[in-house]
């Protein structure tokens, strides 16, 4: 069993007009384990990309306080790649697009990068692992062959994103908003393809505001976000009472005083 844990963990960003700093996160805790799920939820502005991409390591914001372990092994110090090679990974809210490189060299790169040096995968494993993936995600061949996102529907980036997460097999999966911008048929496959690869030696955290994803892919907890901070955790069912009765129940309940149309960060 490996662990990922959030302790203490403040986070500001730079304005980019203003350069003042400002801050995001404001003493998140979290404890996961590979073979759970995860999700958190929350309203706009309270900080949950901002935590995705903190964890992952992107250098636009700062973590003024607390530390990101892995296996009790603190990330902070580790540039994005290092944090992939460890077996992180990050289905972004909105994957680019890469121009000149291939899906296909894309992914074999990136499962390279996890293997020892000089073990390549196999061109027939590889090859094999591919075509698997892509029939789960119902994707055609073609898009393999096509630069990463170039041309894309939003769907079809999100399913990239899965069939990413497919091949390269990581330790921890970080989802952030996987659901955004799918209809019915594209999310009953993109968890599909995610809870093929749940199991024993693999986690996910899922970052969403609606607990539609959570009818197909089931979490063990899930956590609430408000000002920046996890301010309640529970099971399944607390999706359940925030879809019934929104966010501001439980903030007037816990006497928290923020500002739930806030923009997201």
């Amino acid at each position: 069993m490996e662990t990922l844990e959030i302790k203490d963990l403040h986070v500001s960003v730079k304005d980019d007009d203003t350069q003042k700093s400002k801050e995001i996160l404001t003493g998140v805790n979290l404890v996961m384990h590979t073979g759970e799920v995860h999700a958190i939820m929350g309203p706009n502005g309270t900080g949950k990309s901002t935590l995705s991409e903190t964890i992952m390591g992107n250098p636009h914001y700062q973590v003024t306080q607390g530390d990101i372990l892995l296996n009790n092994e603190s990330l902070l110090e580790k540039p994005v790649d290092a944090r992939a090679r460890a077996g992180l990974f990050l289905a972004m809210q909105y994957p680019a697009e890469i121009k000149g490189i291939t899906n296909m060299d894309f992914l074999r790169a990136a499962i390279n990068a996890r293997r020892p040096e000089k073990q390549p995968i196999a061109i027939k494993d590889f090859l094999a692992q591919l075509d698997e993936a892509l029939s789960i995600l119902n994707m055609t061949e073609d898009m393999a062959a096509r630069y990463l996102n170039e041309g894309f529907s939003g769907g079809e980036r999100k399913r990239n994103e899965i069939l990413q997460l497919l091949m390269i097999k990581p330790t921890f999966a970080i989802l952030d908003e996987l659901d955004s911008g799918l209809d019915i048929d594209a999310l009953q496959v993109v968890s599909k393809g995610v809870n093929h690869v749940m199991g024993p030696n693999f986690g996910t955290l899922m970052i969403t505001h609606y607990k539609r994803i959570l009818k197909y892919i089931h979490p063990d907890q899930v956590h609430v976000m408000m000002g920046g901070r996890i301010v309640k955790s529970g099971d399944a069912k607390l999706a359940d009472r925030l879809e019934d009765e929104g966010y501001a129940g439980l903030r007037d309940e816990l006497g928290i005083h923020v500002n739930l149309v806030d923009s997201e960060v």
